[in-house]
């Protein structure tokens, strides 16, 4: 069944509330529970059952379950670094040693430069980034908006464009399927590389965080944002200038996701499982801290697992707001909203325009699911089509469902790496996609623009 302009209604309904009354997941059951509505005939009982029956369904998922697991034990971990003074330390550390990062453009420059570094998974990016950077930031009287902007413009833009990861797996998984059923052909490792150029999204993204860094840009809300005085955590008077506590820890975590790649793909890192590298990294990280905080008297036994529980405790609400936001994602699925969206491009629209409204349906797709692999998944067998169908330019293409996926991921405010970017910087949710908002709009813009002169470049 086609719902038409209703599959675009009700995620843009959902967002509106989201935005307009600050109340994530009072928003987000309002707009399942409408979706629902539409799916079941306008039946309320039925709508209602499915709401919660379809919280439930999505346990049966394991990357779900799993993800979600990642998120309340990364609060776990957060906690664990700042009560044993290991964070502190780090502070302590970096105001004696490196006085050329101890300034509010240094502060911002470790958050860009580690979110540049670590391109392995966009959940880490974040949340390496955040952890690290955000007691200088403070310290610097950086915001903590501007920190959860820039520590969420580097995850998805670079794991896009350095797709040595499971992003990259993915995307050459997508493409290969539509040169083993003839829609495309060429080499799809080729193909990804070549769209690298043409992924205009996240390349401006990453243009414009620097010059947020370097010339103070600051538009809409975050000229109000507000810089969070530093305080320090630890109540030990004796604390040492170490890196060592904070550093080691995130290290274990960053390194064991590689690692997780590799076993859960059975050899080959693109073949492994995203959701499963990171929840176990979180778990070999917390055994870690155990080993080495407890025997060096960073933490008593008890003291361990007081801040475990009160870490995953302070993370339960961002995990609902995960919960939430996935089921809206299935919803839309079942509404059909990207189909509806392709099937009014088609046959409408010039050859040259084409790659521009391919990253216009992406960008309302993933904006509005909060995904971009699930919008990778929708939109990319779409675009292949539409593309071949119209010779366009396949690199161009591939990058333009690419750049839109990241939109989506970058600006919507029920995207996991959304959420995981306002948990890493302890910002407030609303208020992190209130203030970001403008310079994703600004960086769509721009490729808006790029994609059209692309289109005509590659066909004229």
């Amino acid at each position: 069944m086609e719902y038409g302009i209703l599959s675009i209604a009700i995620p843009l309904l959902t967002i509106f509330l989201a935005i307009i009354t600050k109340d994530v997941i009072i928003s987000l059951i309002g707009g399942i529970f409408t979706g629902f509505l539409v799916l079941h005939g306008y039946n309320p009982f039925e709508a209602f059952v499915a709401l919660f029956d379809g919280v439930i369904a999505l346990f049966k998922e394991a990357w779900i379950t799993k993800t979600l697991l990642f998120i309340v034990l990364v609060g776990a971990v957060i906690r664990l670094l700042a009560l044993s003074g290991a964070v502190d330390s780090f502070v302590l550390y970096l105001s004696q040693k490196a006085t050329h990062i101890d300034s509010p453009k240094g502060s911002m420059l470790l958050a860009y430069g580690i979110g540049i570094v670590i391109f392995i998974e966009s959940s880490i990016t974040s949340l390496v980034a955040g952890t690290v950077a955000k007691p200088l930031c403070d310290k610097n009287g950086v915001s903590r908006e501007k920190l959860a902007y820039i520590c969420d413009s580097t995850s998805a833009p670079v794991c896009a464009l350095i797709p040595l990861n499971a992003w990259g797996a993915l995307l050459l998984g997508l493409i290969i399927t539509a040169i083993d059923t003839r829609v495309i052909s060429g080499d799809a490792v080729s193909l990804l590389v070549a769209s690298i150029p043409f992924n205009f999204y996240a390349i401006i993204s990453l243009l414009i965080v620097l010059g947020v860094i370097f010339f103070n840009i600051a538009l809409g809300s975050m000229h109000k944002s507000i810089a969070t005085p530093y305080t320090q955590i630890s109540n030990d008077n004796t604390l040492k200038s170490t890196p060592y506590p904070m550093l080691s820890p995130i290290v274990v975590m960053v390194l064991m996701v590689p690692f997780g790649l590799y076993l859960t793909g059975d050899g080959n890192i693109f073949k492994g499982s995203g959701s499963s590298a990171v929840y176990y990294a979180v778990i070999v990280t917390l055994l870690f801290i155990y080993l080495y905080f407890v025997p060096t008297k960073r933490l008593t036994h008890s003291d361990y697992f007081k801040a475990l529980y009160e870490g995953i405790g302070e993370m339960i609400p961002v995990g609902i707001i995960m919960i939430f936001a996935l089921l809206i994602g299935t919803v839309i699925v079942q509404l059909g909203t990207a189909s509806y969206l392709a099937h009014l491009l088609h046959g409408n629209i010039s050859p040259i325009l084409m790659p521009f409204f391919i990253f216009l349906v992406a960008s309302i797709t993933s904006f509005a699911t909060g995904t971009s692999w699930g919008t990778f998944s929708i939109m990319m067998p779409i675009g292949l089509a539409l593309g071949a169908s119209m010779e366009l330019h396949i690199p161009l293409v591939i990058a333009a469902v690419i750049s839109g996926g990241i939109f989506g991921d970058h600006a919507s405010p029920i995207s996991d790496t959304t959420i995981i970017a306002s948990m890493a910087a302890e910002c407030d949710h609303i208020s992190h996609v209130n203030t970001q908002l403008p310079y994703a709009l600004l960086a769509a813009g721009v490729s808006s623009v790029a994609f059209l002169i692309a289109g005509w470049a590659t066909l004229s």
